[in-house]
């Protein structure tokens, strides 16, 4: 009789777990470059957090503060809410007034660019025609051009139509300066819908416009809220174009209404009322930033993900 000899099994060795569908021994741990990445990534996060956090709360707390102790404990608490930094900076800075006209300025020129940007990114990606990556590439290198090397030839064309000192002016010049990005993006998002709901809507009868409002804008609903954010940042930030364009008082908006607040102060130096001044114009950015960063995040990967 023959028999076969098995080595006796080592009672201190353990077999490795072997997964069901592969049958590859699965592994024990994360290996120590992992954990060594995973540490070091999330302290540079922490750093960043870190950086990005301290100077907003430092200026929320300073806009709260005495002048005196501005310099004398810069970095210690307020012994008492001084709002009243908030309405010297509200009323006597006039920034109500620059804060109204930023709102009608931004309001009206980003509701034009995702109109217009959205329906000229919509045509070319998903209509043929000559001269469509012509026009395209046209959107794209405006992207690439300096608006400070248009500066003085616009100043003229805003003076020969009458709109120089105007909101309105300020409007279009916004639009025309959001457009490239906009187009862009948005061109690449429409590529990534799917056609057949377009073609269902089209053998139901239904218009190119009605196609366009009532189904595509719909479903571009995520890159329309990434982008209108990304313009709302810019615009509301604007300051080289509104410097050049609108130079009467009663036009200026919120960022030339910081400048002649900190450049008006002469020898007076009211550095409370300069710092509710700067968290005034800088909560409606967060605010927006708060409220909409899911949606950001997802115009953002929705391109990658489908």
């Amino acid at each position: 009789m023959k028999t076969t000899d098995t080595p006796p099994a080592d009672a201190t060795e353990e077999p490795a777990p072997v997964t069901k569908t592969t049958g590859v021994p699965a592994p024990r741990e994360k290996s120590a470059e992992g954990r060594t990445l995973n540490v070091f990534s999330h302290g540079m996060l922490i750093l960043w957090a870190f950086m990005v956090v301290m100077p907003l709360l430092w200026a929320v707390m300073t806009s709260f503060k005495a002048d005196r102790d501005i310099f004398s404990s810069p970095w210690a608490l307020p012994d008492t809410l001084h709002f009243d930094n908030w309405s010297r900076a509200w009323t006597e800075a006039h920034m109500s007034d620059y804060f109204l006209n930023t709102v009608i300025v931004v309001g009206f020129s980003l509701v034009g660019t995702m109109l217009l940007g959205s329906m000229a990114a919509y045509v070319l990606a998903r209509f043929e025609f000559p001269g469509n990556r012509f026009i395209y590439f046209l959107f794209i290198g405006g992207m690439s051009f300096p608006i400070i090397l248009a500066l003085v030839p616009l100043f003229y064309v805003m003076q020969n139509l009458s709109l120089l000192n105007t909101l309105p002016g300020l409007i279009l010049v916004y639009i025309a300066y959001s457009l490239p990005f906009t187009v862009f993006f948005m061109t690449a998002f429409f590529r990534t819908l799917p056609t057949s709901v377009a073609e269902a809507a089209f053998v139901d009868g239904a218009s190119h416009t009605r196609t366009f409002f009532q189904v595509m804008l719909p479903m571009a609903k995520p890159g329309l809220i990434s982008i209108s954010i990304f313009n709302f940042l810019g615009q509301w930030n604007q300051y080289m174009l509104p410097t050049v364009l609108n130079t009467e008082p009663d036009g200026k908006v919120l960022t030339q209404g910081l400048v002649q607040l900190a450049v008006s102060q002469g020898y007076k130096g009211d550095w409370s009322g300069l710092f509710a001044g700067l968290v005034m114009a800088m909560l409606p950015v967060l605010a927006a930033y708060i409220v909409f960063q899911r949606q950001v995040v997802q115009g953002l990967t929705a391109g990658a993900l489908k």
